[in-house]
């Protein structure tokens, strides 16, 4: 399962927070959209954008037209004395990137920071590109300060390396994850995880021990290759304690499709390790990873750690598996056959109860090896 579609579940949930505070909501009231697939949510978001910012009163381009009558001084004590952050920012939308950034430059920084959540997403790119570098960067920590991460998150797309570096040192590291969770262009993650370096991304994932594992586990789910193992081998070298604090979040918010997929990734014994956490133990949580498991089709990402759990823990699983419907079974038979994990499986069955045993020789797939 590739990382875009193991974190389905969080992207989604990112995607309506960024819906709620588009339509000053507030998130709870859209959780009907965590039935719908991440990627029509984003859309939905869009076309949310264009409704709001293309269906503007034509009195806002009047005034945007006024602007360009007077100096962009002038035009930002009009923005600031008597139109406010939220009609400054509509104004601005409608204005040529470059027009846009003389009249910001002339306002000051905190009130350009309120009025940048009320700006037309779409502006963002061009406007940015035309701001002078010690303004974006002072823009992005007052953003960081007021904490607003959405608006973070559709403006750290668009920043060039050096404005980067220059902001990091400046920004907490629980802002760093939580702006990462909210990105527009995810594709420019593994870039910023590589300016961080290793000492600042160590410091940035312990961060996530203070209640922002989903924030964590989506940034890991978006970066790629190397920089993923690294977030793993980050995560499961913290304590004990705090990674059973991680268990237990995804165990409450069935993540299990987001943290398995890393687990994959690290060395036997950092798996060794997460295998004898305390938290793993408990049936109901094992339980719970094999229905996610069955629901996800993530058999190869789990039963390499299946064979390092203690033996009572095993038992729970092989139980688990036993009592799946017999289409599931199949299916899990098939994908074992398809990845050639019978090695890891078959000890699994030997668990089991003999109807458990029965069942699986029985299964089509296991007839047809």
């Amino acid at each position: 399962m590739s990382g875009a579609v193991a974190m389905d579940k969080l992207r989604n949930r990112a995607e309506t927070r960024k819906i709620a505070a588009l339509l000053d909501e507030e998130p709870e009231r859209l959780a009907f959209l965590a039935a719908l697939p991440a990627e029509d949510v984003r859309r939905l978001r869009e076309q949310a954008v264009a409704a709001l910012h293309d269906g503007q009163p034509e009195m806002l381009d009047r005034i945007a037209g006024a602007t360009k009558l007077v100096p962009a001084g002038v035009a930002a004590a009009i923005s600031q004395k008597a139109l406010g952050p939220r009609l400054a920012a509509a104004v601005a939308g409608r204005l040529d990137a470059g027009r846009a950034a003389d009249i910001i430059e002339k306002l000051p920084v905190a009130f350009t920071a309120e009025s940048c959540a009320h700006l037309d997403p779409r502006a963002i790119g061009g406007i940015v590109d035309k701001l002078d570098e010690g303004l974006v960067v002072r823009i992005s920590v007052a953003l960081a300060e007021r904490g607003d991460h959405l608006t973070m998150g559709r403006f750290v797309g668009h920043l060039r390396d050096h404005a980067l570096e220059r902001i990091l040192p400046q920004v907490a590291d629980d802002v760093v994850l939580r702006t990462g969770f909210a990105v527009d262009r995810p594709e420019r993650l593994g870039r910023i995880v590589e300016l961080m370096g290793e000492e600042r991304l160590a410091r940035v994932v312990a961060s996530a021990a203070d209640g922002l594992w989903p924030e964590a586990l989506a940034v890991a789910g978006m970066v790629e290759g190397g920089q993923r193992a690294a977030i793993a081998a980050l995560a499961a070298a913290q304590p004990s304690e705090v990674l059973d604090g991680l268990v237990a979040v995804v165990a409450e918010q069935d993540l299990w499709e987001s943290l398995l997929p890393l687990v994959a990734l690290l060395g036997e014994e950092e798996r060794r390790r997460v295998a004898g956490l305390p938290s793993l133990s408990a049936p109901g949580v094992l339980e719970g990873i094999v229905r996610a498991v069955v629901d996800t089709g993530l058999w190869a990402e789990f039963l390499p750690l299946v064979e390092l759990l203690p033996p009572a823990s095993r038992t729970v699983v092989a139980g688990a598996a036993a009592r799946l419907s017999d289409e599931e079974l199949d299916a899990l038979a098939r994908e074992v056959d398809k990845r050639d994990l019978w090695e890891l499986v078959l000890p699994l069955v030997e668990l089991m109860d003999d109807a458990g045993k029965e069942r699986v020789f029985a299964l089509p797939a296991f007839q047809e090896r």
